[in-house]
């Protein structure tokens, strides 16, 4: 691993290996969810690597999340080790332990429970999905989960211990672990560096060519602005870019057609599509690029992209409303401690191989042309906010309990080729009618990470209810939109 480029700050393998059995001693045997504040560096891996070495499982929390979020997450799992620095509002129970620097010790010294880690049924990771009820979703994904998908991702992407992966997804999420772990399980070199992350593409084409990036994974929305620059530029990725994987959202057919124009031909450019629940990437599809048959072959000018085929790991369903389901090795156990969130969405069916595990992701899909699926939206009300699945249920949760709110619908919007979402308040009282909207978005911008907090927030007289008396999010934007 390298951070920043420089020479001093590259980890190699050996150094990687004994900095991580060093963590797991720290940690000792078993230690169970084990909480992880994250930072753009190669601690971040360390920490994370030496909690499953110990047989642990590995819980990111972001240090910019308000403190009640913090202390929801890791009080919500049972964790009893914290990794980074010490928290105000965690609880004294909570061990708090720092990331070995330097070298590490000598992992050949170091006593792990190896065996433990062996468990194909042992948590690997959680991490938290939004829940309409207002109490984020635990998803515990076992070990199996990852080494299955992490497999046929390291095929997918051809990756070789020649390449170089730029780390550019954030660490809480698990698009990170298609960066890390692809990277790290094929000899390959992980790349930290501030100037992806600093607004400026010229900058950061710049380091991409002189780190020789040869990988990049971004979210569409990352990938449109970069689309448009080149465009503008008339200039395309540098040389050692051979692949750009893309997904978090729908990708329109105008970027392709500008990604085309742009010196990309020797790019693979990969569409991916995944659930937390199903484990980073199910779907896969190279749209431009180096053996890709081109827009002609697989979709209409105006027609989306497809999000692709299943991986090899990946068994794939469509019931009778066309949503997707999804079942094979890669499958989360479910949502921790919520059995009835669980069963919901994690059915047993025989829909034809016999009794299969299925989760049902919630997307309404068809298949087409060479036996792809392309999207063709949610059956439900979850928006993709920043890339983060959102349940609009979760964000007027948080609301209702504002003081001065007496009802609330939030719906998600679509514009200028990025989704938003826009509350509608209801004032408790008419005093409350020209402060209610500024108040309740400064109150979940302290209390809630970012994607869950509205674009805008309006106050409104009523909401539009349907005839069973039920909220009808789409009639009251419709009344209020204007």
């Amino acid at each position: 691993m390298r951070q920043n480029g420089l020479a001093e700050l590259a980890l190699s393998y050996g150094q990687l290996a004994a900095r991580v059995a060093a963590m797991a001693r720290r940690l000792g045997d078993d230690p169970g969810p084990v909480a992880v504040l994250t930072e753009r560096s190669p601690d971040t891996i360390v920490a994370m690597l030496g909690v499953l070495a110990a047989g642990g499982t590995y819980c990111p929390v972001d240090p910019k999340y308000p403190a009640a979020r913090r202390t929801e997450m890791i009080e919500s799992i049972g964790c009893r080790f914290l990794v980074g620095t010490a928290l105000d509002e965690v609880s004294p129970a909570v061990t708090v332990v720092g990331v070995p620097g330097g070298s590490g010790d000598d992992p050949a010294q170091v006593d792990v429970s190896w065996s433990a880690v062996a468990e194909p049924e042992r948590g690997a990771y959680v991490l938290f999905t939004s829940g309409s009820t207002g109490k984020p979703k635990p998803v515990m994904t076992p070990r199996r989960a990852i080494a299955a998908a992490v497999g046929s991702l390291r095929e997918m992407m051809g990756m070789s211990a020649a390449d170089r992966v730029l780390q550019f997804a954030s660490l809480n999420w698990d698009t990170c672990f298609e960066e890390i772990l692809t990277a790290l399980t094929s000899g390959a070199a992980l790349v930290f560096h501030d100037d992806a992350y600093s607004g400026s593409f010229p900058r950061m084409l710049r380091m991409i060519e002189r780190e020789a990036i040869t990988v990049l994974d971004l979210p569409t929305a990352m990938w449109r602005e970069l689309v448009r620059h080149l465009a503008e530029e008339g200039t395309g990725l540098p040389d050692p870019v051979r692949l750009v994987i893309i997904g978090g959202e729908a990708v329109d057919a105008a970027a392709i057609a500008d990604w085309s124009s742009a010196r990309t031909e020797q790019v693979r450019l990969v569409n991916t599509y995944g659930c937390t629940e199903t484990t980073l990437v199910t779907h896969a599809v190279d749209l431009c690029g180096p053996g890709a048959p081109g827009q002609g072959s697989w979709w209409g000018a105006d027609d989306p992209p497809p999000i692709g085929r299943p991986l090899p790991h990946v068994i794939e369903a469509l019931d009778d409303n066309g949503q997707l389901l999804v079942a094979g090795p890669a499958l989360a156990t479910g949502y921790l401690g919520m059995e009835e969130a669980t069963s919901d969405r994690f059915r047993v069916r025989d829909l034809g191989d016999g009794p299969l595990r299925y989760f049902h992701t919630g997307d309404r899909v068809e298949r087409v042309q060479g036996g792809m699926l392309s999207h063709r939206g949610r059956l439900d009300q979850e928006i993709k906010i920043r890339g983060v699945r959102v349940d609009p249920g979760e964000v007027e949760a948080h609301i209702a309990r504002h003081p001065a709110v007496s009802a609330v619908a939030v719906v998600g919007v679509h514009s200028a080729g990025r989704a938003t979402m826009v509350a509608y308040v209801v004032p408790s009282s008419p005093g409350h009618a020209e402060t209610v909207a500024k108040d309740v978005l400064a109150s979940l911008r302290a209390s809630v990470p970012a994607h869950l907090v509205p674009g805008r927030a309006r106050a409104v007289p009523e909401l539009v209810y349907t005839s069973s008396g039920k909220v009808d999010r789409a009639g009251t934007h419709r009344k209020h939109a204007s």
